[in-house]
């Protein structure tokens, strides 16, 4: 899943609360923070001075056994609700239970 980790930055402020937000919330077995805001330089809800406002999120957690993919969505979303209102954009996520 590392497949784009020698893209990314080191990791900023927000990346950092994203990652414990879904540390506390969905105890993750693995998490992965990408900052995609580079790859969106220009484009709406580009944070030109902090770097910061697109990621990608990918994690597995026992949390999401036997949910559907929007149920997981929804959870990741509920764990990073105050970081959606202003400091991200945007965010992709791909949520796994073990053994997926």
């Amino acid at each position: 899943m590392d497949t784009h980790a020698k893209e990314t930055p080191a990791k900023g402020p927000v990346a950092t609360e994203i990652e414990s937000c879904l540390r506390l919330a969905l105890n993750p077995s693995h998490l992965l923070v990408i900052n995609d805001s580079e790859k969106h330089r220009g484009h709406g809800g580009y944070d030109a001075q902090g770097g910061e406002s697109h990621f990608t999120v990918e994690l597995v957690s026992t949390a999401f056994i036997g949910t559907s993919r929007v149920a997981r969505q929804r959870m990741v979303n509920d764990a990073l609700k105050d970081l959606l209102v202003d400091k991200v954009h945007a965010l992709s996520i791909r949520a796994l239970a073990p053994g997926e």
